[in-house]
């Protein structure tokens, strides 16, 4: 997969999580190479969830 797939796919994911969590802004969503776990811990801040709860979703769209 290249990067442009990539970034397609997760502009998609980032859409459903949106319409799943409606607190999530952008920011909260923003995917920056390299900063995953820094995303993922934001995430885990606003929604309340566990890390492996946040990649279930994520990995259910």
């Amino acid at each position: 997969m290249n990067k442009i797939e990539a970034k397609g796919n997760w502009n998609e994911q980032k859409g459903k999580l949106k319409q799943k969590f409606a607190i999530l802004t952008d920011n909260d969503l923003m995917f920056v190479e390299g900063k995953k776990e820094e995303m993922i811990g934001k995430l885990q801040i606003t929604l309340g969830k566990t890390k492996e709860e946040l990649y279930k979703i994520i990995g259910s769209f």
